[in-house]
């Protein structure tokens, strides 16, 4: 099968005038049609820059280079109006603070509408009753009435629905949400997990759910990228990687998630803070926080590499390898 959507040495930097940082480095990725890929990592890994530089939503200052093939079109080689023909229609986003995506000034009506009439031609009263029938379907009680509401007169869950909505209203082949719940009570949160899971497995759109938290991830991804200092460090399938992680940072990653059935002293941090993405390591950038560390590490960056069937790591000593008993990363 063909991917819907295929990164290749793809590369951002911004231009500063302390120097270049390096937001993405080298990243090469595959996306299937209908697969739910979680993108995981520290805050400043660089996973939300790259999926804004899919979207074309980059600063002005970044630079991007390499390829990323959606279909059979490079997104960063199309212009600003070829791309806006894209955005809405074929790849929406759902960004983290839903009253930053809604315009308070409008009435949730006009900008649903707006989208099916700009990206589908539909007529306004096809308009509005298929926006109503998507905002019932995303569980917003009375929809017609709330229908007519602006953003400032509903709670931040229903307003994430709302953009939820918006974006899954043109039936993109992909759908992009970064941090959808962050800003979210944990009961809320598991009800806007849930319902990804049924809309995306009901249109067969191709999700990438951005989050610094595995433990939100882990019931709705089929594969799971572990992003650290702008790389892929590790791609595994969702159940591999939380029950045999391979990668050192994942690994840590994992051991510091709180649990149920873990003692609040089994908890474990992360020794260190990330490296400045303006001047990274000339080795593995995580060298200087790994217990398996050798002069390897700091030589050269590991390449990505299949450890199994189906599975790549950017590790010269995958951990795994070494211990399957102490690795203690299962599903929250």
């Amino acid at each position: 099968m063909e991917p819907l959507l295929k990164l290749q040495d793809y590369t951002i930097r911004f231009a500063t005038p302390d120097g270049d940082v390096h937001a993405v480095t080298g990243l090469d990725l595959d996306l299937a049609p209908g697969e739910k890929l979680a993108i995981v990592g520290e805050s400043g890994s660089g996973k939300s820059q790259c999926w804004m530089g899919v979207m074309g939503l980059l600063a002005r200052n970044a630079r991007v280079s390499g390829r990323a093939m959606f279909g059979d079109r490079n997104l960063l080689g199309l212009t600003q109006r070829q791309l806006d023909a894209v955005r809405g229609a074929e790849i929406c986003m759902v960004f983290q603070d839903p009253m930053t995506a809604l315009n308070p000034v409008l009435r949730i009506s006009r900008q649903l509408t707006e989208t099916l009439e700009v990206h589908r031609g539909a007529g306004r009263r096809e308009a509005e009753k298929q926006a109503i029938a998507m905002l019932e379907r995303v569980g917003i009680p009375d929809a017609p009435r709330r229908f007519r509401q602006y953003p400032h007169e509903m709670s931040g869950g229903m307003r994430q629905r709302v953009v939820i909505a918006m974006a899954l209203l043109t039936k993109p082949r992909l759908l992009i949400a970064d941090e959808p719940t962050t800003a979210l009570d944990v009961t809320i949160q598991a009800q806007i997990l849930d319902l990804f899971q049924d809309l995306v497995t009901e249109t067969g759109t191709s999700l990438v759910m951005i989050s610094h938290d595995l433990g939100a991830v882990a019931g709705i991804a089929d594969r799971v990228a572990v992003m650290y200092a702008g790389r892929i460090v590790e791609d595994s399938p969702v159940d591999d990687l939380y029950e045999r992680p391979a990668h050192p940072y994942a690994r840590a990653l994992l051991q510091s998630i709180p649990r149920v059935d873990r003692a609040t002293a089994d908890i474990r941090p992360i020794d260190g803070r990330p490296p400045s993405l303006a001047d990274l390591p000339r080795g593995c950038s995580f060298a200087p926080r790994c217990g398996y560390r050798t002069d390897a590490c700091d030589a050269a960056v590991p390449p990505l590499a299949d450890i199994e069937p189906g599975r790549i790591a950017a590790c010269f000593h995958p951990v795994h390898r070494h211990t399957a008993a102490d690795s203690k990363g299962s599903r929250t």
